[in-house]
């Protein structure tokens, strides 16, 4: 019997073994190949699964993505059945941020993503959907905490969720040591807890459970959605 290949693990290889040649050795050593002797293959091998760098790239950026969505629904398990739309808000942003090996890796595959949508047509528009649609999943959850009362409806929903992905920029910071993890969750902190003090006093923590169910199963519900809408990096 023919020895059953698993064509997807070696793509998911290649995927990973890109991801050590971008923090390893940078963007500028990003060549097919590089990332074959990386993976431990000739280049014939990785071409049979990959014509072309940019279709390289584009996969390991996908499966980037798809790590970090599993991270948030590991995350989000860790919360309890009905976590408080702070809280997930929190998990979403810190995701976003190189706080550990995993998060890094994406965070400099994005870089290196965004680098080639500036010369690539075809590239930018893959990046930009995913981007846009990042940024929508946020504004979900700020719109949701807004209709359960978690957050003052008199705040307008696009321009919070704006100043919530701004706390992304924290992550050039972050990798160049200007300051440490640390503070930029600090920061974070700061922002989520005067953005849910904006409602009257005493209602945050009040409110029935039945009302803080919409926010964390609207976001499971849309990562579910993710692999057949996704084919570009989350906001970062």
């Amino acid at each position: 019997m023919p020895k059953q290949v698993d064509h997807r693990g070696r793509r998911e290889a290649i995927a990973r073994a890109l991801w050590r040649v971008v923090e390893q050795r940078g963007v500028t050593q990003l060549t097919m190949r590089v990332v074959a002797q990386e993976a431990g293959m000739s280049l014939g091998q990785l071409q049979h699964y990959f014509a072309s760098r940019t279709a390289m790239l584009s996969f390991a950026m996908d499966f980037a993505s798809e790590q970090t969505s599993v991270r948030v629904h590991q995350g989000l398990e860790k919360l309890g059945d009905r976590p408080h739309p702070r809280d997930v808000l929190r998990l979403t942003l810190a995701e976003m941020l190189p706080l550990h090996a995993d998060a890094r890796a994406t965070s400099r595959m994005s870089a290196a993503y965004v680098l080639e949508a500036l010369h690539d047509e075809a590239v930018h528009e893959q990046a930009r959907r995913g981007l846009v649609q990042g940024r929508a999943l946020v504004e979900q959850l700020v719109r949701q905490a807004i209709a359960d009362g978690h957050i003052d409806s008199g705040l307008d929903p696009a321009t919070e969720t704006n100043l919530l992905l701004a706390l992304t920029g924290f992550t050039s910071l972050i990798e160049l040591d200007v300051i440490e993890p640390q503070d930029a969750l600090a920061a974070i902190d700061v922002h989520l807890d005067r953005l849910f003090r904006s409602t009257p006093d005493g209602l945050i923590g009040k409110l029935g459970t039945a009302r803080r169910e919409p926010a964390v199963h609207r976001i499971e519900a849309q990562q579910e959605r993710e692999p057949e809408l996704r084919r570009a990096p989350p906001t970062r």
